[in-house]
């Protein structure tokens, strides 16, 4: 598979799913999210990089708003999408203050993994590459960190619970507006992985 965006680290895992990935995107439609030069913007970071995996589902379907990176925008986006509202709510009242924009790329150069278990979306169709072939594709990538902190919020992403071995994992409902008040608000997630870096002798993530 060759993508100049994934860091050649990432090869040996995924080598293995060039064929299966291959026909993913053939099969794709012409107005799937995000751009195919941004699907793989997650393997960018390195994999000896990664500290802290945060799981999401599959790209936002707004035509302007997937850009690679799970809960992520472009700067430009406004208004930010509501989950995205909801976990800089949370942010705000556990640490104090959140981005001044929706673009987490900052999150990923200090080793934060932002990987959807899906990678593509039609647009305005949310979950429909669901079962093509992603959820094998992102299996392998997660089996292969080792991450001190795996955050699983919602179901989706908490089907990845066993391929986080020795990892610390905080679990919760996701951050839409379905569900944030089940569970995700007052979760307290980013001051609680500063926590387990800061025990292990790393250093914290900047988070605005």
């Amino acid at each position: 598979m060759v993508d100049p965006l994934i860091h050649a680290s990432w090869k040996p895992t995924i080598a293995p799913y060039s064929e299966l990935v291959a026909d993913i995107l053939n099969r794709c439609e012409p107005d799937t999210l995000p751009p195919k030069a941004d699907v793989f913007r997650a393997l960018s970071l390195p994999l000896p990089e990664v500290r802290v995996v945060i799981v999401g589902q599959d790209p936002y379907p707004t035509p302007g708003h997937a850009h690679g990176l799970a809960f992520s925008v472009p700067a430009t986006v406004r208004p930010l999408p509501k989950s995205l509202q909801n976990m800089f709510t949370e942010m705000r009242d556990d640490i104090g203050g959140a981005p001044p924009n929706g673009d987490l790329t900052a999150w990923l150069e200090q080793g934060v993994l932002l990987l959807n278990r899906v990678l593509t979306v039609r647009a305005g169709a949310p979950g429909s590459h669901r079962g093509r072939g992603w959820e094998r594709f992102t299996e392998a990538v997660l089996r292969a960190t080792r991450p001190s902190v795996a955050v699983l919020w919602g179901n989706d992403a908490q089907t990845a619970t066993p391929f986080f071995e020795g990892a610390q994992i905080f679990s919760s409902a996701h951050p839409s507006p379905l569900s944030a008040h089940r569970g995700f608000f007052g979760s307290r997630p980013f001051s609680r992985i500063n926590e387990v870096l800061l025990a292990k002798g790393e250093q914290p993530i900047q988070w605005f």
